[in-house]
């Protein structure tokens, strides 16, 4: 097993935001690697470390917060939504300091919207937000970054051919990558299929018996995770609440709860549709992901990944991009009223890039069709369009659309 620390691309941002705030808080989901980053980080590794996982502190963090906070003059607080009554002990211990000390807390956790509800009422002005990922491609390489994302902003359309051809990590089968995903234990360290399958089990149990419970009281579990199951197996759907009430037999109010608690807890992504006018986007309907393509497959009980896990890898690595900086960029689909669809639309700044996936290593004119129409409806932002594919080649596939494998930018 391989115990060498694998360098995050979240760490960038985390590293600015120490200079700026009084308090940064890292959020994520289980096992994403949030408590190894807070400790090896060279900015904060030699810092006193507490976690509310110890009993002792959590205790400290129940009948004495302030004296808790006050232990050392910076401090990391871990798996701190297992008590959120510290948040009013570290604003008051801010507010008492003139002039405030960048850095002086980091806060981790996993995500908890009414722990950052709160958060972000209470320390207010006082905190940055970073969000912690599971592994990219190129941080499961050692590389500390995500895809070549940024090439297709900053380069000229004619210069994409050359740049996605230099220095990329080895080509990988992708079904192999999806049945890996992210988590760094399952992806990094275990070897086999059995060994993962392992892992994943005990990382759901742990999630439903544990973590759901800091959220909310979860009465049956089993239809939960029926739930789960249901939503995995409509990976690149559009969201149908009602569809998978019927299917799973849980009432509607309930299946809204539970979709919430799955978007809370960093495990399911809603991907927006890409429209003009940002206000219809909130009452179109989103699209369906998940978080993590090897712990997808294991809750649907599926073992050969199909297009929609390949769909599900880009926009996993597309996440962890986006939230490494500031402004953040947004990722959407695009889908018309007669059916012209593309996967992706990133929106940065003032630019589109539309992305198509293909699960296919062959791919022809007739796979960007709909990347041609969007480009057509769009001209002055879109310069170029991009279809992601499972074979080797590079290749123009139009005026400005590029056929690139999809590992050589992720």
């Amino acid at each position: 097993m391989d115990d060498i620390v694998l360098p995050r691309l979240a760490a960038g941002l985390l590293q600015q935001a120490l200079k700026v705030s009084p308090v940064v808080v890292l959020t994520g989901g289980r096992q994403t690697g949030k408590s190894t980053l807070v400790r090896t980080l060279p900015e904060l590794r030699d810092r006193p470390y507490l976690t509310l996982d110890d009993l002792q502190v959590r205790a400290q963090a129940q009948t004495a917060p302030d004296d808790l906070v006050g232990r050392a003059p910076i401090l990391t607080l871990d798996e701190v939504q297992r008590e959120p009554g510290m948040i009013m002990a570290i604003k008051r211990a801010i507010d008492a300091q003139r002039p405030r000390r960048p850095g002086r807390f980091v806060l981790t956790g996993s995500a908890n919207l009414l722990l950052m509800k709160r958060v972000s009422e209470t320390l207010a002005g006082r905190a940055s937000y970073v969000s912690l990922w599971p592994l990219t491609r190129r941080e499961r390489h050692g590389l500390g970054r995500g895809g070549t994302w940024d090439t297709f902003f900053e380069a000229r359309v004619e210069d994409w051919y050359d740049a996605v051809r230099a220095g990329t990590p080895p080509a990988e089968d992708w079904r192999a990558a999806a049945r890996l995903g992210g988590y760094p234990t399952p992806a990094h360290q275990l070897e086999t299929d059995q060994a993962r399958k392992i892992w994943f089990d005990g990382y759901v149990q742990t999630y439903l018996e544990r973590d759901l419970q800091d959220l909310a009281a979860i009465d049956r579990l089993a239809d939960f995770q029926r739930f789960m199951r249901a939503c995995c197996l409509r990976l690149g759907n559009l969201v149908n609440l009602a569809d998978i009430g019927r299917d799973t037999g849980i009432p509607r109010p309930t299946v809204h709860r539970y979709m919430n608690l799955l978007d809370t807890s960093f495990q399911v992504v809603r991907v927006e549709p890409y429209s003009v006018n940002r206000t219809k986007r909130l009452i179109k309907t989103p699209k369906l992901y998940w978080s993590d393509t090897g712990l997808a497959l294991f809750l649907a009980g599926v073992e050969e990944p199909a297009g929609a896990h390949l769909e599900n890898l880009v926009l996993a690595d597309l996440m962890a991009w986006r939230d490494a900086q500031i402004p953040r960029p947004q990722i959407l689909y695009w889908r018309t009223a007669s059916d012209y669809e593309v996967d992706f639309v990133i929106e940065h700044g003032r630019l589109l890039l539309p992305i198509e996936v293909k699960s296919t290593s062959r791919p022809g004119l007739h796979d960007v069709r709909h990347l041609r129409a969007f480009c057509d409806e769009y001209p002055r932002h879109t310069k170029g369009a991009l279809l992601l594919h499972t074979g080797d080649e590079v290749a123009w596939l139009g005026q400005g659309i590029l056929a690139v494998p999809w590992w050589r930018v992720l």
